[in-house]
């Protein structure tokens, strides 16, 4: 493993925001997430920041009366696996990553955790805004601030003058792709990223070697913007983990993606949002881009590649791009609905499974997080509805815990204005 950021050495005393480890019993209609899995009438018990119990009320015996009747349906907490959190979801990007203060960057990462924790999101896999997700990273770690858990890339990296320069790390050359790996790694980087196109591929070969050797000699995982077909290939067969938003595909590069369990995260919430010309006109979207996403949305033709790999085998994990104009950070809803009504997802809960258990697996965090059993780490959402059946009931969230810490709670729920057991 890499040397850990120089924040890790620092000694905290105590954390600025201190939240209990609760010892709970939920019970309502329980979502493992583990395939279909669903318990009508179920108990999940958290202790020490861990699912300690879940199973049918009925097997909790006298228990059972020491259980909060949510009345919702209870599920593991949500990633969001492609997401921005220095960037509000309200205004231009350039101008953001340009013309924003570090200190005004850090305040509005902090605002979005707050509302992925509203949306029940529990871990926020941030691709890059300069490094700023490394400063969010360090806040929730240390105390500093309530958040969801960030894996965070850094600054993505990019060809000198490549795909939004102005938000990214430049390098020029394979040496200088080390050296930016290696500035993310010192940082405390969970993964890196690269910008592989624009409207046309990026990174001579040398170059895409270097960054993908260099993050893989560091133990880390490497994701790469992609969104055609011929540079989804390219960065597949030259060894990358991860695709980012994909885009049109051969049967060859569907097969390639298959062949080395590469996943893709579509991000189809801009799109979907910025169609709605009564929504989009708030944020100053022009008229020429709401005609051109109503018409994308409508044909459903640019997502032909992504629906094949998808019916042929290749994971599909949730991310909304979350910061982009319109897409703020509260956003999951739109994403899955539209993943379900392309065919990208077969129902409501498989599209719940792409932001948890899928989503999990896609970080290589499935052995503890994502799902509903014991053992794992107590990222646990209440939603008031059943969001396995109707995927608009995502949007009501009442209660979310990470590990175990209640960091949401609505006005509506009552759980912790009762009596607790001991």
């Amino acid at each position: 493993m890499p040397e850990a950021p120089h924040w890790k050495f620092q000694k905290v005393i105590k954390p600025m925001v201190e939240l209990p480890k609760e010892h709970i019993l939920l019970r309502g209609r329980v979502l493992t997430c583990d395939g279909d899995e669903r318990i009508e009438d179920g108990i999940v018990e958290i202790k020490d920041g861990k699912i300690t119990a879940v199973g049918a009320a009925y097997d909790f015996g006298s228990r059972q009366t020491e259980a909060h009747q949510t009345g919702g349906t209870i599920m593991p907490g949500m990633f969001n696996s492609h997401a921005h959190l220095a960037w509000d979801g309200i205004h231009d990007l350039a101008h953001q990553s340009i013309y924003d203060a570090p200190e005004i960057s850090a305040y509005k990462c902090a605002g979005n955790m707050l509302l992925n924790l509203r949306a029940g999101i529990t871990t926020v896999r941030d691709l890059g805004m300069h490094s700023t997700n490394l400063f969010a990273k360090q806040a929730v770690e240390q105390g500093i601030f309530p958040g969801p858990r960030v894996l965070a890339c850094g600054a993505a990296i990019v060809q000198t003058g490549g795909h939004t320069y102005w938000a990214c790390r430049e390098a020029s050359g394979a040496d200088e792709m080390r050296r930016a790996v290696r500035e993310q790694v010192r940082g405390g980087a969970d993964l890196i990223k690269i910008m592989a196109s624009h409207d046309l591929n990026e990174f001579t070969d040398d170059e895409l070697d270097a960054v993908i050797d260099e993050t893989h000699r560091n133990g880390l995982p490497i994701t790469a913007h992609a969104t055609f077909n011929s540079v989804i290939r390219r960065v597949a067969e030259f060894g990358v983990d991860c695709i980012e938003h994909g885009g049109d595909m051969t049967d060859e590069t569907i097969e390639l993606l298959l062949k080395k369990n590469i996943p893709i995260v579509t991000t189809f919430a801009p799109l979907v949002m910025q169609s709605q010309p009564e929504l989009a006109r708030k944020y100053n979207v022009p008229e020429w881009k709401i005609e051109e996403r109503q018409q994308a949305v409508a044909s459903g033709e640019r997502f032909a590649g992504l629906v094949k790999a998808a019916q042929s085998g290749v994971t599909i994990g949730f991310g909304t791009d979350s910061g982009s104009p319109v897409v703020q950070h509260d956003v999951v809803a739109p994403e899955m609905a539209f993943m379900i009504k392309l065919g990208i997802k077969k129902d409501a809960y498989d599209a719940l499974r792409s932001a948890t258990s899928v989503a999990a697996r896609i970080s290589r965090l499935d052995s503890k997080l994502g799902y509903l059993k014991p053992g794992y780490l107590a990222d646990v959402i209440e939603v008031d509805g059943q969001p396995d059946l109707n995927i608009e009931d995502i949007s009501k969230v009442s209660l979310t815990l990470v590990e175990g810490r209640r960091v949401f709670e609505s006005p509506s729920t009552t759980l912790f204005r009762t009596k607790r057991p001991s």
